[in-house]
């Protein structure tokens, strides 16, 4: 067996990440042979995410990325919150920032993985973190706006940085969508979201299976009554279910006797334009 010096484990720390004891030992493995002992430690990284494929990534962080036309919303999930505020966990958020930057607007989670980072694809890094912590490591949500045309996206993480969102809005010109009223109550829609968890922007975003579950869950809870009656609570139950679920008849976060709609038009106004929502997602760890 090759004898094994301690600047090689060194060295091959420096170039890996991992602890002195992995490298030493990848080193022996390999009779010294300091590209088989990257690809050992690598290949450790790929057994442990093999063994932890069923286990949940419940924890993590939101993560969001900005450029000058568009902006994405991710999350980066791991097992544990100890893993979450490690190190090698917060340079992998870096190194994620930096591959979606890199990537093209229309790419997704898949192709995200491939994308060089630093001179690695962004899954191999992942693969390596895995490596360190001990835990399985994945992208689990990812999201991209770009602007088609005048427009502004608000996002918003929260402080916990475990919940985020993002919205597009598009107005009617340039000016509009430069306007410091748009851009302050794109971001305050995007807290609102946050806050808010709504399941679509308007009635016609429900799907009919949730909105006939809805009615078939109020006409249970009231089953006996004259069926006119039972007709009008069900109408007044789901125009309620719309108010609470759907972002342009929600009140509004910070001043509930207005809609979302409504402060939106408000600002629009003050911009001298108009504006629309045009889409928004909210990410949670």
């Amino acid at each position: 067996m090759a004898e094994i010096e301690a600047s090689q484990v060194v060295k091959l720390r420096q170039v890996t990440g991992q602890g002195m004891m992995d490298c030493k030992k990848a080193l022996a493995e390999s009779g010294g042979d300091m590209d088989k002992a990257v690809e050992i430690l690598r290949k450790k990284g790929l057994a442990t995410l093999a063994k932890r494929a069923e286990r949940e990534t419940s924890e993590g962080l939101v993560v969001l990325v900005e450029g000058n036309n568009w902006a994405s919303l991710s999350t980066l999930c791991c097992e544990t919150d100890f893993v979450a505020r490690s190190d090698p966990f917060r340079e992998l958020v870096d190194a994620l920032i930096d591959g979606i930057k890199e990537s093209k607007p229309d790419s997704g989670p898949e192709n995200i993985l491939k994308t060089s980072v630093k001179g690695k694809k962004y899954g191999d890094i992942i693969t390596e973190t895995v490596s360190k912590t001990g835990e399985k490591l994945q992208v689990c949500d990812y999201e991209r706006y770009v602007l088609s045309g005048p427009g502004r996206i608000g996002t918003y993480i929260h402080f916990n940085g475990k919940v985020g969102a993002m919205v597009e809005i598009d107005t009617d010109t340039d000016a509009t969508a430069k306007s410091d009223a748009i851009g302050k109550i794109a971001s305050d829609i995007a807290m609102h979201i946050t806050a808010t968890k709504p399941l679509a922007l308007d009635e016609k975003g429900i799907s009919a299976e949730t909105i006939e579950q809805e009615k078939s869950i109020v006409a249970a809870q009231i089953k006996g009554k004259p069926a006119n009656i039972i007709e009008k609570i069900v109408e007044g139950k789901m125009k309620k279910f719309f108010t609470e679920n759907c972002l342009l008849l929600q009140p509004f976060v910070k001043d509930n006797t207005k809609t979302v709609s409504q402060v939106l038009a408000e600002a629009a106004k003050q911009a001298s334009g108009q504006a629309c929502v045009k889409r928004f997602v909210r990410f949670e760890v």
